[in-house]
C-alpha cells in the first residue's frame, strides 16, 4: 500500500468532492494508495512542506505554480481537476459598476500587501480604459474571508474570488454583488485547482501517482453522474445537514466546475506567465512548458483492474 498525503489549499469544501466520493467508496484503496487529506489550519507553503517530507502532493492554482518556479523553486504541476470563473467582487450601489470604477479602492486579497491583488485591479482597469496608480489602491487582508471584508466594509472590492463559493455565499448574506471575471479584462484564467509535486517526487512515485490521478478521475466522473450520491457523501463528511441552503447552493454552483479534461496547454503557462512578468509578480520566466507536464494527466490506453466500475 503506497500512502499519499495530499494537502489542500484550503479548508474542505465541494471544491474536494471527488477525493471524498474515492476515500468513501475505497476507491484509493483498491488502487493501493492510503489517502491522508491533510487540512491547513493556515495558509502554508506547499513547496517547502513536500520538501520537508510533510506531504507527498499539494493542490493549488497555476499563478502560485508560476510564482514558486520562478523562483527557482522545485515543482512541477501534473493534473487540473477544477475550473471555475475567477475575478473580482464587488458590492452593487457603493460606486463600484465597471472595472475602471476600482481606481483609489481598497481591495482585499490574502496576500496583501503583496502586489497580486492590485496586479489584478490595475489590469482590469486599464483593460476597461481607465487609468490606474497602483500605490492609490489601498491592499487589504482579511485572509480568505473576502466576503466578511465587503459586507463589513473593510474593502471596496475583493479578488482572488471564486465565483462559485464566494459569490454564491454573498447572496446568502444578502449583499448584491457583482464580479469582474479574470478572462473578460485582460488576466488569464488562473481560477482552476490543479495537482504539484516535486519533479523528484513525480520520478520517484510515479506509478503511485499514476493510479492517484486515475482514481481521481473515477471521482469526477462519478459526481457527474450520480450528483444526489456525490452530495450525500460530501455533506455527511463534513457533517452538515441535508437541508443546510448555504451548502446545498454551493454545492449546485460547484459541480460543473468539475473538468474531465486533466492536461494542460504550455500556451496557457506562457500566457500566464507573460502577465505576471508584465505586472511584475515574476523576475523570471522559462516558457510554458516549464510548469507542467501531462504525462499522468492524458488517459491511458487502458485503466488497471483496480479503477474499473466492473
Amino acid at each position: 500500500m503506497d500512502t499519499i498525503r495530499l494537502g489542500l489549499e484550503w479548508f474542505l469544501n465541494p471544491d474536494h468532492v471527488p477525493l471524498l466520493i474515492a476515500q468513501h467508496h475505497g476507491w484509493f484503496r483498491e488502487a493501493g494508495i492510503e489517502l491522508e487529506i491533510i487540512e491547513p489550519e493556515e495558509h502554508l507553503d506547499a513547496v517547502d512542506a513536500i520538501e520537508a517530507g510533510a506531504m507527498d502532493v499539494a493542490i493549488t492554482e497555476p499563478l502560485h505554480l508560476v510564482e514558486d518556479r520562478a523562483e527557482g523553486r522545485p515543482v512541477v504541476g501534473f493534473a487540473r481537476f477544477l475550473h471555475t470563473n475567477g475575478g473580482v467582487m464587488y458590492v452593487k450601489g457603493r460606486g463600484i459598476e465597471r472595472p475602471r470604477d476600482m481606481a483609489g479602492a481598497r481591495v482585499q486579497y490574502p496576500g496583501a500587501p503583496g502586489p497580486g491583488g492590485k496586479a489584478i485591479v490595475q489590469t482590469m482597469i486599464e483593460a476597461d480604459g481607465g487609468t490606474c496608480d497602483p500605490d492609490a489602491l489601498t491592499p487589504v487582508n482579511n485572509s480568505f474571508y473576502h466576503t466578511d471584508a465587503l459586507a463589513d466594509d473593510l474593502a471596496d472590492v475583493a479578488t482572488l474570488v471564486f465565483y462559485n463559493f464566494e459569490c454564491i455565499e454573498a447572496r446568502h448574506r444578502d449583499l448584491d454583488a457583482g464580479f469582474f471575471a479574470l478572462k473578460d479584462w485582460g488576466i488569464p484564467d488562473f481560477c482552476q485547482l490543479i495537482l504539484i509535486t516535486t519533479p523528484e517526487q513525480l520520478t520517484a512515485r510515479r506509478d503511485a501517482l499514476t493510479r492517484f490521478v486515475q482514481v481521481l478521475r473515477r471521482g469526477v466522473d462519478a459526481l457527474h453522474e450520480q450528483p444526489d450520491a456525490a452530495r450525500v457523501v460530501y455533506f455527511e463528511r463534513t457533517d452538515t445537514p441535508l437541508d443546510d441552503p448555504l451548502t446545498t447552493d454551493l454545492f449546485a454552483a460547484t459541480l460543473p466546475c468539475f473538468t474531465y479534461d486533466f492536461s494542460m496547454a504550455p500556451a496557457f503557462y506562457e500566457q500566464l506567465e507573460a502577465w505576471m512578468h508584465g505586472a511584475g509578480l515574476i523576475d523570471a520566466t522559462h516558457g510554458g512548458t516549464a510548469y507542467w507536464t501531462n504525462d499522468l494527466a492524458l488517459p491511458t490506453r487502458a485503466r488497471p483492474a483496480a479503477a474499473s466500475r466492473a
